[in-house]
């Protein structure tokens, strides 16, 4: 062989070796990116044993919070389904409504190049494959119309390779948002009970559906090694009407219930209200905020509620382990606001109190340090999008207006930040030590939440500096984007 043909040769081989290596080292960049999965529970207050609440049945949740970092401060930016999945699903602050983001469609839709990138489309440019199921943005499936299915009326263009919502006997997704066992859908509100508990499998109500359909996927997500997938399933319940199989119900025979803390309406300026998407329900006469018996047994209803959810979310976390890439699987369970049960005689979200603005927030992420303990860090909504991007080594986009977990993942003893909501024109700022609530006439509540309790400052006595303050932080926050 010829010297020149030996030169090809050698060539020839040590291009082939370094095609190969090359290969081998995108395929293990591949391998290693985690996937994630992220789980939206509806209505769902930090009411769950791990979050303190002792007589709640939540086993499921509470092992999730166990092998990960539980954030029990919490807050989403605005108090309302519809808002609060938006900052969820944009990373950045929106209008108050529950048509947020249709109105961010429309706008696509007409061709506006200044609406950023929703956080399922950014992983999904950077390789994943984006699957909703479930109650993720405001509509279960992702549609508008009058069901909530029609296919030209999409609530996040670009965002999902799949967007599903298993109807069943309930006929559409608008039906199964609202409805109770075995099919039953809300025509008229007064005509349907607030509460329900029926005997029978978890699939005679929505959330046993979207929990099988959610086991189906992730054997399909899970076909193709190397895939990385961004996976949401949105759950319907703890959202009215309160109905779950009776099994989840008797789980709250006989168990004494705690207080009610501080049940009086307020006397000051508030963003109180009457309770209206409660109290449109069907209550057999019952008022729970003059009915101690009946209020009991709203919030039995609603806790067999959390409970039946925690059952799917157990079932959803086992498959996926039995998939084998729940070691490659960032989990973020996810309330979309928290629920008053009596508190400031509300039975409902839409205030900007605590508990209206509180909710549950678990991360799990594959060798984390100190898994299981919880952090006290004040921590908002808008913080969730740049920890998946920091978590799965995705590029983190400049828009983005929260900021990164992943120090208190780290260390849990790494201190938050503030946590701003809106409703409407009214603001309101969280700290470690105080909230402030500030409406748009310039009048204002400061709560002192350093003791631990939620206790109203009277007017007299807010230390100016205080309020100075956290309204420059508010103001700062709003203008970061």
């Amino acid at each position: 062989m010829s010297s020149t043909r030996l030169i090809l040769l050698s060539l020839l081989v040590s291009q082939c070796i370094l095609i190969t290596a090359h290969t081998s080292r995108a395929q293990t960049t591949a391998a290693a990116r985690p996937n994630v999965l992220l789980i939206c529970v509806d209505d769902l207050r930090p009411e769950l044993k791990s979050f303190g609440k002792q007589y709640i049945h939540s086993p499921q949740i509470d092992a999730l919070a166990a092998s990960g970092r539980a954030f029990h401060r919490h807050y989403v930016n605005a108090p309302s389904c519809g808002p609060s999945r938006y900052t969820l699903l944009t990373g950045r602050y929106g209008k108050y409504g529950n048509d947020a983001l249709m109105k961010r469609a429309s706008l696509l839709n007409t061709g506006q190049n200044s609406v950023t990138p929703s956080l399922p489309e950014w992983f999904r440019k950077h390789g994943y494959t984006t699957v909703a199921l479930g109650k993720v943005s405001h509509h279960p499936g992702g549609l508008g119309g009058a069901g909530w299915n029609d296919p030209a009326m999409v609530e996040m263009p670009g965002a999902w390779n799949r967007n599903l919502m298993p109807s069943g006997p309930w006929g559409n997704p608008l039906g199964a948002m609202h409805g109770l066992a075995d099919g039953e859908v809300r025509r008229k509100a007064g005509d349907m009970d607030v509460y329900q508990a029926v005997a029978g499998s978890d699939s005679i109500y929505p959330d046993g559906l979207i929990t099988e359909a959610a086991i189906q996927q992730l054997d399909l997500l899970t076909a193709t090694p190397n895939q990385p997938f961004f996976f949401a399933v949105g759950l319907i319940r703890p959202h009215l009407p309160f109905g779950a199989p009776q099994q989840y119900l008797d789980l709250y025979e006989g168990v004494t219930l705690p207080p009610i803390p501080h049940p009086a309406k307020p006397t000051t300026k508030s963003t109180w209200h009457g309770s209206g998407e409660f109290m449109k329900y069907n209550r057999w006469g019952k008022n729970p905020n003059k009915d101690a018996a009946f209020a009991d047994e709203v919030r039995r209803h609603y806790a067999a509620c959390v409970s039946y959810a925690d059952a799917q979310i157990g079932k959803i976390i086992e498959k996926l382990k039995q998939t084998g890439v729940y070691d490659n699987t960032v989990i973020v369970l996810w309330g979309d606001h928290g629920w008053h049960l009596g508190e400031y005689s509300i039975w409902g979200k839409h205030s900007l109190f605590e508990e209206s603005l509180h909710s549950p927030l678990i991360i799990v992420s594959p060798g984390m340090n100190q898994p299981g303990t919880p952090s006290q860090a004040v921590v908002e909504t808008t913080d969730i999008f740049p920890t998946l991007c920091e978590l799965t080594a995705t590029p983190l986009p400049g828009f983005l207006v929260g900021t990164s977990l992943v120090p208190q993942l780290n260390d849990p003893e790494i201190k938050g930040h503030i946590a701003i909501a809106y409703k409407h024109k009214i603001r309101t700022i969280r700290n470690h030590f105080h909230r402030l609530i500030l409406y748009p006439d310039g009048q204002f509540e400061l709560y002192d939440m350093a003791s631990g309790e939620y206790r109203l400052i009277e007017k007299e006595y807010a230390d100016p500096q205080i309020i100075k303050a956290l309204k420059e932080q508010l103001t700062q926050q709003l203008n970061t984007q």
